[in-house]
């Protein structure tokens, strides 16, 4: 009998949440194999099975364990044997009672009737019809006259009626109640704080994309059969956010406690949506990296985060952070700061639209593009020029081979 006990998330974490378990109590796992979930505070990390055998749990979903405890054992005699399938939940049948229709006292003899369902009898007219012995297709077939008063009561009636698709067989009023993880708790207390305590601006601008998707377009496949990985926008936005940071360093600094601290590196973060939520993952000197190199990074790391395997180390420690919302459709948004960083990009959808180029109207792929920055440490003049350096290398993706400057201006010595 072996111990599986809750690894440490990182340093300052004492206790996690068992978020979820794979598996169910009794059943046989092989050696490592995912078996559970926990959280903390800051990260997501998969529990695996140190040995195959037949699992008896410990911790139950949602409780808060203790790094170090044992959240299960695992019997090493029932090891080789075949797993255990996963359990399917037994669908149960819902049977609809047919309601009883009233019937007659006296005669046994139902008032209501399949025929005219919609008729709504008052408690008088109902007593009446049971006295006298009549169902309402009785009713509806003795009368001889319709008058103007009750074809107006049926129009009322009818306007009254909330309108119901004849698509729709059912209309939920439900509700559904999920508990906040521990990580959601502590990513609503930081954005709470970002909007608190810094004296956050944006400003945008938008940027010219046909030359980047003219390279994608035009060395897409040769770079797939050179690097084995695709050619995206992302690597292109890193790489130009590099080298405006070493032209504006004030971007990529932070305040601790009374200083300033300004690293000369760019450990620039990279927003990824996963099952969990908004995850960072952090790159590290993407200053000396290649676009392939800067590719294959984020690939690596992405997968990292989607699947849960990502550590606490590869998200802490970035100094700045770019964000896509164009993979979902936004075409213009302020994205808020990752703490304790001063300035976050945020790259937004991009959209056919006319544009002026040297003196004619033109139909461009043009994004709009953001940066939100803390204006207790960056100026204007800082984040402004940032930007319009991020638009000038991506509408001349060249001058990332010269820090950023123009090719012509550096051959010439200007």
């Amino acid at each position: 009998m072996i111990e599986i006990k809750i690894p440490s998330p990182g340093e300052s974490i004492s206790e996690v949440e068992i978020a979820n378990w794979f598996v169910s109590d009794g059943d046989i796992v092989e050696k490592d194999q995912d078996i559970a979930e926990i959280e903390s505070d800051k990260a997501t990390l998969t529990l695996v099975a140190d040995e195959g055998g037949k699992i008896q749990i410990l911790a139950q979903e949602g409780d808060t364990v203790e790094v170090g405890s044992v959240a299960c054992n695992i019997d090493t005699s029932f090891a080789g044997e075949a797993p255990s399938p996963k359990t399917e939940e037994t669908k149960t049948e819902v049977v609809e009672e047919k309601v009883k229709e009233p019937v007659s006292a006296e005669s046994g003899k139902a008032i209501e009737s399949d025929n005219y369902k919609e008729v709504k009898i008052s408690p008088v007219a109902k007593k009446l019809m049971e006295e006298n012995q009549l169902s309402v297709d009785d009713v509806i077939a003795g009368l001889q006259r319709l008058s103007k008063k009750d074809i107006q009561a049926v129009v009322e009636n009818k306007n009254n009626q909330p309108v119901i698709s004849a698509e729709s067989k059912e209309i939920s009023r439900d509700a559904k109640r999920t508990k906040m993880t521990n990580l959601r708790k502590k990513l609503s207390a930081r954005l709470v704080s970002v909007k608190n305590e810094t004296a956050m601006l944006t400003t945008f601008n938008e940027v010219d994309m046909s030359a980047v998707m003219e390279l994608r377009k035009k060395y897409q496949k040769k770079f797939i059969e050179t690097h084995d990985i695709k050619l995206g926008f992302m690597s292109f936005f890193t790489k130009a956010a590099s080298e405006a940071l070493k032209l504006h360093p004030a971007v990529n600094s932070m305040i601790d406690g009374d200083e300033i601290v300004t690293p000369e590196y760019a450990d620039i973060a990279i927003a990824v949506q996963t099952p969990k939520g908004l995850m960072v993952p952090v790159i590290r000197n993407t200053e000396s990296l290649s676009l392939a190199d800067i590719e294959k990074n984020l690939m690596l790391l992405a997968n990292k985060a989607r699947t849960g395997k990502i550590s606490l180390d590869e998200m802490t420690g970035g100094t700045f952070t770019i964000t896509n919302g164009g993979v979902f459709g936004s075409l213009l948004s302020t994205p808020i700061i990752n703490p304790p960083q001063s300035g976050i990009l945020g790259m937004h959808n991009i959209v056919e639209r006319p544009v002026a180029v040297n003196g004619k109207v033109e139909i461009r792929p043009m994004m709009y593009i953001a940066l939100s920055y803390d204006h207790r440490v960056i100026d204007g003049k800082d984040s402004v020029g940032f930007l319009v350096k991020i638009k000038e290398m991506i509408e001349n993706p060249h001058k990332m081979l010269f820090d950023g400057k123009d090719p012509d201006n550096m051959l010439l010595g200007l």
